[in-house]
């Protein structure tokens, strides 16, 4: 279950709870549907739902199903619940899931415990340590900043995604995680999130073992994060070196931790202490325990909040103007912070505070009664779970007027806020449980924040703002922004172009993750999609922002249509084939496709994946087959064999197959020069070969050397023909003078490679169990190299940081060359990257049993 809503939703008006007698029940809140309680307007709109129960009181029942909920939505009432019952009201099913997957650590303990545990670990947040901190934060920022070029198109979330994560892992654990660890992990963690979620409102916990996807999804991203938090806490980034027993790919690069200084990192501190309760060291899976919690709550959280931060920067000018004149006087370009200078900021630090307030990173927690209590005038009875809502708390129009309005001087001395007082104002929690690295987190979004706005003066994309996403937090995505260096001093704006309250969005909120309305699962036909247009001018102008709400889903929707139209899958083949999410890859490799470009990269990806299926069969392990079915691709690229015509349901295989790949390749060159039609079809035409190669090697039981399987992989991933298609999205062949040059035939071989490589590793598994030949690069480092499987794993990663290093140094050479190209220069970054993000979480591999 993924809760989504859009920005700006309207709160409740100023209402006045009802006086009732001592130990009254909460009342009911209206609107339950018999057998679905309150659920489908929670997950129609949550925030706007959870603030609408204010006006029936301050604490208000709600049914999800056939389970009550107490929602409590006064903000004192949440803080007694947090202070006062904090023993009585210990944390709720939400964290229990958490527990069972990580351990009891300080964000899952409770009693004395989590007493033991947090005295353990509050020196590593003590005031001692901040000086530290504050210079790794600088230095981690400065360089990210400093890695971003003029003109770039931002994504920002991804980006303070991995600013926040690297902060978290320089300063805590003194380690470097490399690039593939860091995108792992912030692709694991939104479905953990989900997983945390669902399995939160199960009935039984017995559910959370049965083989559905959304416990299967959370499963690999728990072993996914233990995985990365591993590589942290063994400091198996900071060993340098290259992996014993002499495979070719090399090793990793350390930190340059002076040798033989002292260790001050958590994982030292958690070694080092002694657990109260039984008097022995820590175990290692408490050190691992503690370690993804720190990765957790110290990663999303503040990555959220800093993406709001430019957000709103980017809409208050005025506001950004005064951040940048007290950065000048108080912390001058160039200055390592300390928190004396921190201090000094005071207007920046009300910036950040209202950013928290009006995006509140938590959208609700839950706590759970273990025994009757009274929350105010309310009686609790054992057992009743508690909501609450800091989104909601903060968004009262009772304590902050104007609740939706982005206004920091309300925290100005003297000002509401400031004078609300702290029950009103809870984004770290209050009592025993009170986020241990509060004031860690607000030194990290000051000194990100001054790196940031030095360097760069972000300019939003055409229709890019960030778009409230709400699982248990609430998260931005969407905002991508184009960079300009800063010059000179800060800007002057003598008006602010956006003072009022953004209008409330009134887009419906979804439940992502689930099939479109009417998707033609059940029909054994469906209608093909119309042949494009075929004079040139018709085609769309080329893509220039991000997608609108809902396009992928539509797309994703229509290339169902089309491979049942098609007759390449039937309906029962449809949920599996769909597990695959290969719209998912598209839509991290091709972040500016739209319409018929997008439509027709996934109808592409899909063909060529059903066809790469169908050689698991007998066509890869009978060249004779295998011959039958290539031939005719192979003809479509030289003009051979009928006009596209109607295929007949009941045609063969292969010819359902060839009809849909005549209708693509009419696609494919629809609007393109005659340079680019002999390109794509030399590119097909080395793909589609390697078909009969592999073949061929089964047949004879035989299997190719390194270098040989390099370049039947390099070929056989068809990332080739997507590089092509690049300029199909982007309406226009790239120059010619960029195609000339030998660096762009370098770039576009470690662009393959990378991105095969990168399925390597994540098909592995899946290969390993195949009876005949597999054609993977670490089974046959294995075999030639006589490898371990570890060391050939960490040969292929190192040797896939290497390619994705040069290419960047290709790029950066390609660019001052030909800078009219650099949309094709990134095109190929975004394609390694999203074949990353895909692969290491599609069920193409997941369902199959890889680990992590």
């Amino acid at each position: 279950m993924v809760l989504t809503a859009e920005t700006r939703r309207t709160s409740a008006p100023s209402r006045s709870i009802p006086r009732r007698a001592p130990s009254a029940p909460p009342p009911l809140a209206p609107g339950a549907l018999a057998g679905l309680g309150h659920a489908p307007a929670l997950l129609r709109d949550p925030l706007g739902f959870l603030g609408s129960l204010s006006r029936h009181g301050g604490v208000v029942r709600i049914r999800l199903g056939p389970r009550t909920v107490c929602v409590v939505t006064d903000a004192a009432l949440v803080h007694t619940l947090l202070v006062a019952l904090a023993h009585d009201c210990p944390r709720g099913a939400v964290q229990d899931t958490l527990k069972t997957a990580f351990g009891d650590g300080l964000l899952m303990s409770e009693g004395q415990a989590h007493r033991d545990r947090r005295r353990i670990i509050q020196p590593a947040f003590g005031p001692e340590r901040t000086g530290e901190y504050l210079a790794v934060m600088h230095q981690v920022a400065q360089e990210r900043a400093g890695s971003w070029r003029s003109g770039q198109i931002l994504d920002v979330a991804k980006e303070m995604n991995h600013l926040a994560l690297e902060i978290v892992t320089r300063t805590l654990f003194d380690a470097r995680l490399s690039e593939d660890a860091t995108l792992a992990f912030h692709r694991a963690l939104p479905d953990m999130v989900k997983g945390q979620i669902v399995q939160s409102l199960y009935p039984h916990p017995a559910f959370a073992r049965l083989p559905l996807p959304v416990n299967r999804r959370f499963d690999a991203a728990v072993r996914v994060l233990n995985q990365v938090v591993d590589q942290a806490v063994d400091g198996r980034a900071r060993s340098g070196g290259s992996p014993a027993g002499g495979c070719p790919f090399g090793g990793s690069a350390g930190t340059g931790r002076p040798s033989g200084a002292p260790d001050r990192t958590l994982p030292a501190l958690l070694r080092a202490a002694t657990d109260p309760a039984t008097g022995r060291p820590l175990t290692e899976a408490d050190v691992r325990s503690e370690a993804i919690t720190m990765f957790g709550a110290g990663t999303e959280t503040v990555s959220t909040t800093l993406t709001w931060l430019i957000d709103e920067l980017l809409r208050h000018p005025r506001v950004e103007a005064r951040v940048l004149a007290e950065l000048d006087e108080h912390l001058p370009a160039g200055t390592v912070p300390t928190p004396e200078a921190l201090a000094r900021l005071t207007y920046t630090r009300s910036v950040t505070q209202e950013v928290v307030r009006l995006h509140a990173p938590n959208a609700f927690l839950m706590r759970t009664a273990r025994v009757p209590v009274e929350l105010g005038q309310y009686r609790i009875p054992a057992g009743t779970e508690l909501l609450y809502s800091l989104t909601a708390v903060h968004r009262d129009p009772l304590l902050h007027p104007e609740p939706l309005r982005f206004h920091p001087d309300r925290w100005h001395e003297g000002g509401a806020a400031a004078t609300a007082g702290r029950q009103a104002f809870l984004p770290f929690g209050a009592g025993k449980h009170k986020c241990i690295g509060e004031a860690f987190a607000w030194a990290e979004l000051t000194v990100a924040t001054a790196a940031i706005l030095r360097r760069w003066r972000p300019t939003a994309q055409p229709g890019s703002r960030a778009r409230e996403v709400v699982w248990t937090t609430v998260q931005a995505q969407d905002l991508r922004v184009r960079l300009t260096p800063r010059t000179g001093g800060a800007p002057h704006h003598p008006t602010d172009r956006h003072t009022a309250p953004a209008p409330a969005d009134t887009t419906r909120a979804t439940v992502t993750g689930l099939p479109r309305a009417g998707l033609p699962a059940t029909r054994a036909t469906a209608r093909p999609r119309p042949a494009p247009p075929t004079h040139p001018a018709a085609r769309p102008p080329a893509p220039g922002g991000p997608r609108r709400p809902g396009e992928l889903r539509a797309s994703t929707a229509r290339h169902a249509d089309w491979v049942l139209g098609h007759g390449l899958l039937t309906p029962a083949d449809l949920p599996r084939y769909q597990a695959y999410a290969l719209p998912q890859l598209i839509d991290h490799a091709y972040p500016r496709a739209h319409g018929a470009e997008l439509d027709l990269l996934i109808d592409v990806l899909g063909w060529f994946t059903i066809l790469d299926d169908r050689f698991d069969g007998p066509p890869g392990r009978h060249p004779d087959r295998a011959r039958s079915l290539v031939d005719p691709l192979l003809g479509v690229l030289t003009g051979a064999g009928p006009a596209l015509a109607p295929a007949p349901a009941a045609a063969p295989e292969g010819g359902r197959l060839l009809h849909a790949w005549r209708e693509l390749w009419l696609r494919q060159n629809e609007g393109m020069s005659p340079a680019w039609h002999a390109r794509g079809a030399a590119e097909w035409r080395a793909c589609l070969d390697t078909f009969l190669t592999e073949s061929a090697h089964r047949s004879r039981g035989t299997a190719p050397g390194l270098p040989g399987t390099m370049r039947l992989r390099r070929h056989a991933s068809c990332l080739y023909p997507f590089m092509n298609i690049l300029e199909r999205v982007h309406g226009a062949d790239a120059p010619a003078r960029l195609h000339a040059e030998p660096e762009l035939h370098r770039l576009r071989a470690h662009t393959a490679d990378a991105a095969t490589l990168i399925n390597d590793l994540y098909s592995l598994e899946r290969e390993e169990r195949q009876p005949t030949v597999a054609f993977n690069t670490v089974l046959t480092l294995q075999r030639v190299r006589g490898c371990t499987r570890r060391q050939a794993v960490l040969s292929v990663r190192a040797r896939v940081a290497r390619l994705r290093e040069e290419s960047e140094a290709l790029r950066r050479h390609l660019l001052r060359r030909h800078p009219s190209g650099h949309w094709y220069l990134d095109g190929t970054r975004e394609l390694v990257d999203g074949v990353y993000a895909w692969t290491s979480t599609s069920h193409r591999y997941l369902s199959d049993g890889r680990r992590g």
